[in-house]
């Protein structure tokens, strides 16, 4: 059976307060559609742990600092619901944009410091437009438990910021990063490659696991296990890297590598942008 199919956010606060008295903890898996097998991960977990599922699809444009890579998105909620019933999902909440954003905003939720690096060196404005709109999931679904993937690194941690700043009751729950066969983090991107495209891609997997080989030999110093990795991109001229940092738990470039240090990586693949990352353990 199909999930209920929620678009507005009165009909889903009223959904929830239903069930809430029964079927507690709420989980919420912030998602923005075209679901796939890390998707599942989250939800898998958010069944085990919870009395109702809530997954929310949504493709907020705020956090697109281009236009033709919002229009691009792959948007596929059939399938999304069917996959979401495979895994026992109770609500989808699947809002149009003038259902989020009835009028242009104009209050934003900004976590400093933490976006300086890595894509938000890169996407101007895309962390503030995720912790708003995952702020407003948040206010409208009042959930105890979100799910988050791993595999989006720095929006994990500036969630986690967000909610222990602002005091919001929600447990943030990471989930480890699901991949291909060989290796490829699993991203709705991904639909999006050529099949040359697809098999040059695994290189990011293949470049940061030289990388996390060499840490875990006692290699510390950034800089080396840096150039190990971009050794490993090199070998596919398809991989066009925008960038390669080594980064500590509030995503701060370091120089040698210590306890919760992480490679990251963003690349474009043709003109898919794709992001990996890999803990590196001393």
């Amino acid at each position: 059976m199909k999930p209920e199919l929620i678009r507005e956010i009165a009909p889903l606060r009223a959904a929830i307060a239903r069930r809430r008295p029964g079927a507690s903890p709420i989980g919420l898996v912030p998602t923005m559609g075209a679901l796939h097998a890390g998707h599942g991960r989250l939800i898998e977990l958010a069944r085990r742990d919870c009395g109702t599922v809530v997954v929310s699809i949504f493709v907020n444009p705020i956090q697109f600092n281009q236009a033709e890579d919002f229009k691009h998105y792959p948007r596929t909620l059939e399938a999304d619901l069917d996959f979401c019933a495979r895994l026992g999902v109770d609500l989808v909440f699947a809002p149009a944009e003038g259902e989020m954003y009835p009028a242009p905003p104009l209050a934003f939720v900004n976590v400093e410091r933490l976006t300086d690096h890595l894509c938000g060196r890169f996407r101007p404005g895309h962390f503030r437009g995720v912790a708003t709109v995952v702020m407003k999931l948040f206010m409208i679904v009042q959930p105890d438990r979100a799910y988050f993937g791993q595999k989006d690194a720095q929006q994990l941690a500036v969630v986690r910021r967000m909610v222990a700043d602002l005091n919001v009751p929600v447990e943030i729950v990471a989930v480890p990063t699901v991949r291909e066969a060989d290796g490829l983090a699993l991203s709705s991107r991904n639909l999006r490659l050529g099949d040359q495209e697809r098999q040059a891609a695994a290189v990011l997997y293949q470049g940061l696991e030289a990388a996390r080989q060499a840490a875990a030999g006692g290699l510390r110093s950034a800089s080396r296990l840096k150039q190990i990795a971009r050794e490993v991109f090199a070998t596919r001229s398809e991989v066009r890297i925008e960038y390669l940092e080594i980064v500590d738990g509030e995503m701060q470039p370091i120089e040698t590598v210590s306890e919760g240090a992480l490679i990251a990586v963003a690349a474009w693949v043709g003109a898919t942008r794709l992001i990996d990352n890999m803990p590196l353990e001393p």
